[in-house]
Parts: C-alpha cells; structure tokens; sequence
C-alpha cells in the first residue's frame, strides 16, 4: 500500500524539542495546512468548516527506521521505565505514523494554495507530511469514561511562568498566549531536573531560553534571541 503526501503543516517549531506532548495541551498554538499541489482542489473539503475538529494523520519524518523495539520508554515516566510499543504514542514504531485531534478555526482559501486549513493544538514540526484529514466525530470519537492507562495515572502539573515584559514583547502579539501555555507544560526532556541548566528551543523565529524550578514549579524566561542571530 502506498500512502500519499496530502498536504504539511507550518507550524512554529523547526525542531522537535519544545513540541506540546500531545495535540490539544496547547490550544493557543496555531498552524496552518497547506495542501500540496495535487490536492488544491476546493471541493475536496467541501462540508469540512461545518466540523470543529479535525483528525490529522501523519508521519513521524524525523523518526522514520528500518528496525523497531518492542518496548520503549516513555518521557511520561521519566525516560526509565520500559512499556510495549502499542501502549505508547512513541515515535519509534514498525510504522511511523502520529495522530492528532486538533481544533479546525477555519479554512481560507486562496488562489496560489487552494484550501488552507488554519487549526490549532498541533503538536507537529513545521513541514511535518500529512496523509489524512478526517473530520472529528463527538458522538463517536470522545469517550470521557475512558481510563488512561499509566499516561494518566502520572500526575499532570502546570508551572507558574515568569516572562519579563521585555522579552513577551518581542514575541508576536499572535503567539503570545500559545507560547506561555506552551511553558506551563513544562517543554523539557522529563529526565532533565537540572535547575541550574538553561534550556533553549526555536519558536516562531526566535530562540526561547528558561531555566525551570521544580522546588517552586516555576520556569523563568531568561533571554529570547532572533534564529537569524544565532545562525550568523
């Protein structure tokens, strides 16, 4: 079977570290999906705005191996206990392929891409290939009596942010909110406690640096720098 490229998302994350968990944890990060060009056709999504949520099936294109493990170890635990591969969100699998539910603000659509879908609580890398879109069904998709296995049995905490106005302001008005959400999740690999080690990660052109306090659950902005700085 072959699968085909549909369409990328552009989202503000170049690489991987700093990427929400799961989709949803931070509804004010916004991305776009383009189409490619094959599949710029309007009436493709014909009746999708009527929808609020959309799935997105998807490649996991910095993961992709020939060889796979049967157990991995997931960052919820620490990065020190091993489970079976089908009872984690693990990248590293026979096939790998992601999904995420996001919400589905609208679909623009423009001469040169066709359709554009702008969504948000993404947690894909920029560029990131799509292979489907399927529109999110209440009535068959959510189930709130479900158990969440050992995901949910490790304790989910938000830590208090501390973003001097100097630095927020250089920050686009529009990714504000989604980059502080972002920081309350607590972006770091969960094995790294380290409260002395600054931490850095690329956000919408800019180089975002914080250090974290687990005694006090609170992570400090300490520097923002532009990507095209720190290239040069």
């Amino acid at each position: 079977m072959e699968l085909k490229i549909i369409a990328r998302i552009h989202s503000d994350f170049p690489t991987k570290f700093g990427i929400p968990r799961q989709s949803g944890l931070v509804k004010g990060l916004r991305a776009t999906v383009v189409f490619e060009p094959e599949y710029r056709i309007a009436e493709a999504v014909r009746g999708l705005e009527d929808f609020s949520h959309i799935w997105l099936v998807w490649q996991f294109s910095q993961a992709v191996r020939q060889d796979w493990s049967p157990t991995v170890r997931p960052p919820r635990l620490g990065g020190n206990k091993r489970m079976g591969v089908f009872a984690t969100r693990s990248p590293f699998r026979p096939n790998a392929i992601g999904l995420s539910s996001v919400e589905l603000e609208s679909i623009e659509y423009t001469k040169d891409l066709g359709p554009v879908l702008h969504v948000s609580g993404a947690d894909l890398m920029d560029g990131t290939p799509i292979y489907d879109i399927k529109p999110y069904l209440p009535y068959a998709d959510s189930h709130p009596e479900a158990r969440g296995g050992f995901a949910q049995a490790v304790e989910r905490r938000e830590l208090a942010v501390d973003f001097p106005t100097e630095l927020l302001e250089q920050v686009a008005e529009d990714r504000r909110e989604g980059l502080v959400e972002l920081l309350k999740q607590d972006p770091r690999p969960a094995y790294q406690k380290d409260p002395q080690r600054v931490y850095g990660f690329p956000f919408g052109g800019l180089e975002i640096k914080f250090t974290v306090d687990d005694e006090s659950m609170r992570v400090t902005v300490r520097s923002i720098e532009r990507i095209e700085t720190i290239i040069q």
